[in-house]
């Protein structure tokens, strides 16, 4: 299914269109796995929506970027009758990454786009980031996939897990918690292939 009819393309096409000044996005979730990887599952490819991180020096000019906002809205309203929208744009402070996690980025190549430069967090902290959802089945599959495809081992999400930002919030830091020992389960499968 690797084809402009994909979500998260359509989507971001239609955003750079709506664009008329570079702008940088760091996406996670879905819409991360299926243009962050060569070989994603098939499934990212009709994620329902875009979501990405906005870093903290960012947030401020993001707010007074009305072109943007005006940009986001004209897609939203062109795909809300498919269910489809680019609706998470979190601060950083409100995912939980690893400190410095800005330095490990890796740029996005697709789709072709014109204003938007695309980027998502290193593979250890879009892990991170699924967790904070808890044991949901779609993410820990997310996970699972992310484990398998960088070989991630269980010193690696330990030393990640130390790196960590503090997560101050009860709800989201009980789901991590309630995520960890599955995602540890799902390394330790994997070294064991």
């Amino acid at each position: 299914m690797r084809s402009i009819s994909a979500h998260p393309e359509r989507l971001l096409l239609a955003l750079d269109e709506g664009l008329d000044h570079a702008f940088r996005l760091i996406l996670y979730g879905r819409s991360a796995i299926w243009l962050g990887f060569g070989d994603p599952p098939v499934a990212a490819a009709t994620t329902q929506d875009v979501d990405a991180i906005i870093p903290e020096d960012q947030v401020h000019a993001l707010a007074n970027d009305l072109r943007f906002w005006d940009a986001r809205d004209a897609v939203n309203a062109r795909f809300k009758s498919e269910g489809l929208y680019i609706t998470h744009l979190f601060p950083e402070t409100e995912v939980f990454p690893r400190h410095g996690w800005l330095r490990h980025i890796v740029a996005l190549d697709r789709p072709r786009l014109i204003h938007l430069q695309l980027f998502r967090p290193a593979t250890i902290d879009l892990v991170l980031t699924k967790m904070m959802r808890g044991n949901d089945e779609q993410d820990m599959a997310d996970v699972e996939f992310m484990i398998r495809h960088d070989r991630i081992t269980e010193p690696q999400l330990d030393e990640a897990f130390s790196q960590m930002k503090p997560i101050t919030l009860v709800e989201p830091r009980d789901a991590f918690e309630q995520a960890k020992p599955i995602v540890r389960n799902l390394v330790r499968a994997d070294s064991s292939t």
